[in-house]
Order: C-alpha cells, then sequence, then structure tokens
C-alpha cells in the first residue's frame, strides 16, 4: 500500500480543522435543549462520508435520534467491514470545570500530548474515533487502494443507550452485512505502547426515588420523628457494599467469571505504575473489591457507582428542611455472562428490600447492556495487530477495558459478527468528564492505522 504519510503531512490541518468543525456542536443526546444540534451533528456526518468517498450517505430516521448510514462497494466479491460509531455526546456538565467552553474547541500541549491536543467536549468520545475512519476512507479512495467494501453505520443515541439502534439492526441485516465489525471508541495503554481492546463490560443504569413526607417539613418541628429520606437514601447506598468492597446484592455474582491465574499473569504484564496513577487522579490512595488488583477491579470484576444524588435544599444560605424526597442515579458494570436485564431486576429486589418503614422505593431502570469479548484468533485480530505493528513498530497488547458499548453484543446476535475494537485514546483524555481532550498525534495515528488494517484483512481473507 502506497504510504500514508505524505498524505497525512500534506492535509494534517484539514483534518484537523474538520474534526474541530463538528466539535462545535453540541449534539448532546441526553438533553431535549440540543436536539437540533443532534441533527445537524447527523447532517455533517453524512456529508463529510459522501465527500470521504461513499457512493452513497443517507440519514436513517428513528424513533429517536437518526443513524447515519454509507458504503462504499467497490466489489461484492470483496470482504466486508462494517465500521460503527456514534456522533452524540455527553453533557458538558459541571461548566465551571472546564478550563475552555466545551463547544469551543480548543489546541493546547500537555505532558502527555506535546504535539497538542484538541479540548472539547466529544473530542475522543467519539467524534474524533470516529472521524478518523472518515479520513481513513478519504484516502484509500483518493489514492485508489481500497482493497475491501466498507459500510458506515454511525448513530446518535450512544450516550443514553442506543435504545432505537436495536430495531435499526434487526429491520436492516441485509443493508448491514458484514464480515467484521471495527470500531474505534475505546483507548490504548499509551501512546508508545499500543492495545487492542479483546473485552467490555456490560452495564445496568438505574434511577432510585426515596419518599418520606407528603411534602418538604420543617427540620425542627419534624425532625427526629419522621423518616428522612435522604438520610435514609445514603443509608440504602451504603448497604450495597460489605465491609470488602463487595456487592451484597443477593446472585450479584452468581455468573460472574474467575479468571485463571494464568490469565490473570498475562494481564499483569501491561505496564502500569501505580504510582502514576493515583498522581494522575491527586488521590493518596487507591479503593476497591479485595483480593484485586487495581486493572483487575476496572476490568473484569462487576461494579456498582452512584452517578449522582440529589435531594432538599442546595441553594445558597440554609434552609430547614426535610426533603419530601431523594435520588440518586446508580450504575452497575457487568462482566461477561451477567445478563443485565436480570441483573436489574436482583437489583430492585434488593434495594426495595432495603428500605425501612416510613418511606416508599421506586426503581426505574434506564438502560444497560451485555458484556462482551472479543477472539484473538481469528483473522480481523491479526489483521488489527499487524496494522499497529506496522505504524507502531510493536505488537500491541489484548487488553480488557472497564467500559461499556452495549451494542457489541448486539451486533453478533443479529448480524452475526464479530467486533474489532481499535482504539487510539487515553485514560487521561477525560472522556465523560471536564476537559475532555484527543490527542492530535493520536487522531493522526489513527488515520494512518486504520487504512493497514483494511488491506490485511482483505489479505488474509483472501
Amino acid at each position: 500500500m502506497q504510504d500514508i504519510s505524505e498524505y497525512l503531512v500534506k492535509n494534517k490541518e484539514r483534518f484537523i480543522s474538520e474534526l474541530i468543525h463538528l466539535l462545535k456542536i453540541p449534539s448532546v443526546s441526553a438533553d431535549p435543549v440540543y436536539s437540533q444540534d443532534v441533527i445537524n451533528a447527523s447532517e455533517a456526518v453524512m456529508a463529510s462520508l459522501l465527500e470521504a468517498g461513499c457512493d452513497t450517505a443517507e440519514i436513517c430516521e428513528t424513533n429517536g435520534y437518526p443513524i447515519v448510514y454509507g458504503e462504499k462497494i467497490i466489489n461484492p466479491e470483496l470482504p466486508t467491514v462494517l465500521v460503527y460509531g456514534h456522533y452524540d455526546v455527553q453533557p458538558a456538565d459541571p461548566i465551571d470545570l472546564w478550563n475552555s467552553p466545551p463547544f469551543e474547541p480548543v489546541i493546547k500541549t500537555t505532558d502527555i500530548h506535546p504535539e497538542g491536543a484538541i479540548f472539547a467536549r466529544g473530542a475522543c468520545d467519539d467524534k474524533g474515533q470516529m472521524y478518523m475512519h472518515v479520513k481513513a476512507l478519504e484516502f484509500m479512495v483518493k489514492t485508489n487502494q481500497l482493497p475491501c467494501n466498507v459500510k458506515f453505520m454511525i448513530e446518535g443515541e450512544e450516550e443514553v443507550g442506543s435504545e432505537n439502534l436495536g430495531t435499526f439492526v434487526a429491520e436492516n441485516k441485509e443493508k448491514l452485512a458484514n464480515d467484521i465489525i471495527l470500531i474505534s471508541d475505546t483507548g490504548m495503554i499509551a501512546n508508545n505502547v499500543p492495545s487492542i481492546t479483546t473485552g467490555l463490560r456490560g452495564l445496568s443504569y438505574v434511577e432510585v426515588e426515596v419518599t418520606g413526607p407528603n411534602r418538604d417539613l420543617h427540620s425542627g418541628l419534624y425532625g427526629g420523628a419522621v423518616a428522612n429520606p435522604i438520610n435514609v437514601l445514603t443509608k440504602m447506598i451504603a448497604a450495597l457494599h460489605d465491609e470488602n468492597n463487595h456487592i451484597t446484592i443477593p446472585g450479584f455474582y452468581d455468573k460472574v467469571e474467575e479468571l485463571s491465574k494464568e490469565e490473570r499473569e498475562e494481564m499483569a504484564k501491561a505496564p502500569f505504575s501505580l504510582e502514576n496513577y493515583k498522581k494522575a487522579l491527586d488521590i493518596n490512595a487507591v479503593y476497591g473489591e479485595k483480593g484485586y488488583t487495581t486493572n483487575e477491579r476496572n476490568s473484569i470484576r462487576p461494579t456498582l457507582d452512584v452517578n449522582g444524588i440529589w435531594g432538599g435544599y442546595i441553594g445558597a444560605g440554609a434552609k430547614t428542611v426535610i426533603a419530601s424526597k431523594a435520588y440518586a442515579k446508580i450504575s452497575m458494570r457487568l462482566v461477561p455472562h451477567q445478563d443485565w436485564k436480570e441483573i436489574t431486576e436482583l437489583f430492585k429486589t434488593h434495594f426495595e428490600s432495603l428500605a425501612p418503614e416510613g418511606v416508599t422505593v421506586k426503581v426505574t431502570p434506564h438502560h444497560g447492556g451485555q458484556g462482551y469479548v472479543t477472539p484473538i484468533d481469528n483473522n480481523a485480530y491479526k489483521a488489527a495487530s499487524k496494522a499497529y505493528e506496522t505504524t507502531f513498530g510493536k505488537t500491541p497488547i489484548p487488553q480488557r477495558s472497564g467500559g461499556s458499548i452495549p451494542i457489541v453484543s448486539l451486533f453478533e446476535k443479529e448480524l452475526k459478527s464479530k467486533t474489532i475494537l481499535m482504539g487510539f485514546g487515553l485514560d487521561s483524555d477525560a472522556i465523560h468528564s471536564p476537559n475532555e481532550h484527543f490527542g492530535i498525534w493520536n487522531y493522526l495515528k489513527g488515520i494512518e492505522t486504520i487504512p493497514y488494517f483494511y488491506q490485511y484483512f482483505a489479505e488474509l481473507s483472501k
């Protein structure tokens, strides 16, 4: 294949400028205030696919936000790669913790990114990583080197659970038919330590509501005489873990796979500095389930975390009330074999049982998905590994991720396709957090590496 380096040098500024334009669109799918912006982002993605060389691209309507579909079919007899990504982004809150406005992208240098990083919501998750594939296709089409067929499915509801994607996939199996699915919505260990994600955790996300008296009460007149929903909620949440940070929900661990000593030893070979980890987060100690290392806790073990909690008065000054209601949002990251719907029901039953008399509890499931483990002995993984070897000069390390991409297991069920997860972000890129960013080096390295995946996958598929 013709070296892509010259093409990258020539088009670097344009590639960065185009991504910045996309990042300026506040496509926050969770907030209806941004609904038109989400639509605008879908139209921008469709236009970019056509400009990159897709034969056709279209906006496919759903009951929620649209899915952008595009394809470049050069020969039906050749293998077909389906690229999945998403154009929606997380809410930017809390805004006051951003060092620059989240939808006004800026380039700054950092210790990790001396060549600069683009700071903006969605820079890494997932606009920057999705757009790498658009530009990789552009290179292959413009230089007449595309060795296989490529399809794109870019959705606008990933950050809110991909509610309508399942229906779309089930109704469009022929359109989406492929030999392998390629996703860049994960990361790698370090810029000098490439890795391929081989496992994802599942997810169960719920909201809980605890109700006490029928109205907010004066804490002097009623304090100590009626149940305080906020006090009760915090006790119930505390009871969800024991002294070893083991989750107390009955049946929660019944299907959790215990990795062998040999597998855990292989995982431990990945470079990791606990001191650097603590320093980067400004903490003096790590915390988690007893008996497991930090990297095991955040990848091969299930978790339960409170993502938000509120109730009562939180304005300026004081207001002495006992709130009528208290709320929390709780997510559980699950490992392969744990069924998210089953776990949600186990949580609901257990959480309701923790409530004392004097309050009522409501558990509302939001969304979820299954975990996934991808094989490392198929042609697609071998092609991905060889692509990294070509551009990084070293073999990538297979690594399980703590994150969740629930639709990966859906793809395998509906399309009978395996997925390769070629991520180019870093843990330090602050996805879902203030000051999210994506290294320019990483962005360009992804554009450089992806074409080699197509080349090697086509060769190995012959």
